[in-house]
């Protein structure tokens, strides 16, 4: 992934981005569930990736969950510490996490992978799988398609996924899919999925 031009993308944008989805009241309930089934009550840390205006970190540590939000934006960061303080936000890749081995509890991953041209899924998800401890949960949002392919996204170009390739393709890492959850397009929405999947 071109990271610096996503950064790029997404800073001219920040703003506006932060209006629209900036709070968990513009969060479907369903995917709040789902976040919260899958990664609270579990042992050790969880790393929000590509956590955005920081909403979503938030939430996990509202349950209890020891989170921690990443992202590559600084506008981001800087309006996520400014509205959660006592939440820890920082700035960075997922393509290299600083974490040890097995050292994290679960990973969300929500619409973070969106920009990564698929060539390049495989090695974030065996990033995400050598933080992840025995058993750890990753939980992700894509944009769900019949075939595999990039769309003219309003911010910088991304990929719409079949459920079942993205489903091998975290077999392959070393993934077991647990749950999917899909919502159909409507006028104002593509068709949406979210998954969660357990280190085997």
């Amino acid at each position: 992934m071109d990271t610096t031009r996503v950064q790029q993308a997404y800073t001219s944008v920040a703003d506006l981005y932060i209006s629209l989805f900036g709070t968990t009241r513009q969060v479907d309930p369903d995917d709040l569930a789902f976040i919260s089934r899958h990664l609270t009550g579990r042992p050790g840390p969880v790393l929000d990736l590509g956590c955005g205006p920081g909403h979503l970190t938030d939430y996990l540590r509202s349950l209890g969950v020891d989170a921690t939000g990443l992202d590559l934006v600084p506008e981001f960061v800087a309006h996520a510490r400014a509205t959660h303080p006592g939440v820890d936000y920082r700035l960075g890749s997922m393509d290299h996490l600083d974490a040890a081995d097995h050292s994290v509890g679960g990973i969300l991953a929500w619409y973070s992978l969106i920009h990564l041209p698929p060539q390049e899924l495989d090695g974030v998800l065996d990033e995400f799988r050598r933080v992840l401890a025995p058993a750890g949960r990753l939980v992700l949002g894509v944009f769900d398609a019949d075939t595999l392919g990039p769309f003219d996204h309003k911010v910088v170009t991304a990929y719409r996924w079949p459920l079942d390739e993205f489903a091998e393709r975290l077999g392959r890492a070393g993934f077991r899919e647990v749950e999917r959850l899909r919502r159909p397009g409507a006028e104002t929405h593509r068709p949406h999925a979210a998954m969660a999947a357990i280190v085997t």
